[in-house]
C-alpha cells in the first residue's frame, strides 16, 4: 500500500485485467502489480457466473483504485469483443487523472519486472508504444473483404498484447478515425491481431507514439516486441517448454524459471 519510491509516485501506470474465472489467481496477479498510484480496471467476462463475477467485485471494492469494468462484453476467441472489453476498460482508465501509461493483461499472466523496473523502462520509452507487427507473416486472407480500410490505413498483423502511452489511448477512445477502423476491423477475422497493431505501425496518422521504422518484429531484429514473453510451439525461435502447450503456446512450468528471470 506503498508508493515505495518517489519515482515510482510520480510516474503512474494503468492496467486493464480481462479476466472470466479464476478469481484466486487474479487476486495474486493483482498483488504483484498492485501500488496505490497506478490505476487498475478489472472487465469480468459476461458470460461469468454471479457467484464468480461477485468474487471479482469483493476484491476490486477493497482498493479505491480498482475499478469494474463499467460495460461488460462477451469475450470469446477472434471476435472484436476482445477489442472492445480493452476499449471499455480504457475509458474508464481516462477517469483517473494522472497515469502516464497504460499494459493490457489478462488474469493468467504474472510481471517478469517490478513496478521500479517498469517505470525506469517505461521513462526510455519517452512516449514510444510497444506492440507487435509483421506484414510478412500477416495471415493477409483476414483482411480480404472487398473493402480497403479507411483513411489509407494499411493493416498489419500484431499481438492484442501492448504497452501505450496516454495519448494513445485518449486517441483509440476519442477519435473518428480510430472509430471508423475499428468498424472496418469488425469485418475482418481474429480482429484484436489487426486493430491495436495496425494503428502502432501506421505514423501516416499522426498518432503519438507511432512506429515509424522497419516494423517486422522477428528474433534478432532492431525492434523488439518486449510487452510480453510468449513461448510458441510453431515459432521458428521456439525455446523448450518445460510446462505443456495449450492451443500452441506453453504454460510455463518449474523448469521454465531460469528461462523466465533471463527475459528481457
Amino acid at each position: 500500500m506503498d508508493s515505495l519510491t518517489d519515482e515510482e509516485r510520480d510516474f503512474p501506470i494503468a492496467y486493464s485485467i480481462l479476466v472470466y474465472e479464476s478469481p484466486e489467481q487474479f487476486e495474486i496477479l493483482l498483488r504483484a502489480i498492485y501500488r496505490p498510484q497506478n490505476a487498475y480496471c478489472v472487465h469480468v467476462d459476461r458470460k461469468t457466473t454471479e457467484n464468480v463475477f461477485n468474487e471479482f467485485s469483493c476484491i476490486a471494492q477493497c482498493f479505491p483504485n480498482v475499478k469494474l469494468a463499467s460495460k461488460r462484453i462477451e469475450v470469446e476467441w477472434g471476435k472484436i469483443g476482445i477489442v472492445l472489453a480493452e476499449l471499455s476498460c480504457m475509458k474508464d482508465l481516462l477517469s483517473f487523472s494522472k497515469w502516464k501509461y497504460f499494459i493490457n493483461l489478462t488474469g493468467r499472466e504474472f510481471p517478469l519486472r517490478t513496478n521500479y523496473e517498469l517505470v525506469k523502462i517505461l521513462k526510455i520509452y519517452n512516449g514510444s508504444n510497444d506492440g507487435e507487427g509483421t506484414i510478412k507473416r500477416a495471415n493477409k486472407d483476414r483482411w480480404k473483404i472487398g473493402e480497403k480500410p479507411p483513411h489509407n490505413i494499411h493493416p498489419v498483423k500484431g499481438s492484442v498484447h501492448v504497452t501505450l502511452n496516454r495519448k494513445f489511448v485518449e486517441y483509440l477512445v476519442n477519435n473518428s478515425v480510430a472509430a471508423d477502423f475499428l468498424t472496418w476491423v469488425n469485418r475482418t477475422k481474429i480482429p484484436d491481431e489487426t486493430y491495436f497493431a495496425t494503428l502502432i505501425h501506421n505514423p501516416n496518422l499522426g498518432i503519438p507514439g507511432s512506429f515509424k521504422g522497419d516494423l517486422e518484429t522477428d528474433y534478432g531484429v532492431q525492434k523488439p516486441f518486449l510487452s510480453r514473453f510468449k513461448n510458441w510451439e510453431t515459432s521458428p525461435n521456439s525455446l523448450p517448454c518445460n510446462g505443456k502447450y495449450v492451443r500452441t503456446i506453453c504454460i510455463f512450468g518449474v523448469g521454465d524459471l531460469p528461462l523466465l528471470a533471463r527475459r528481457p
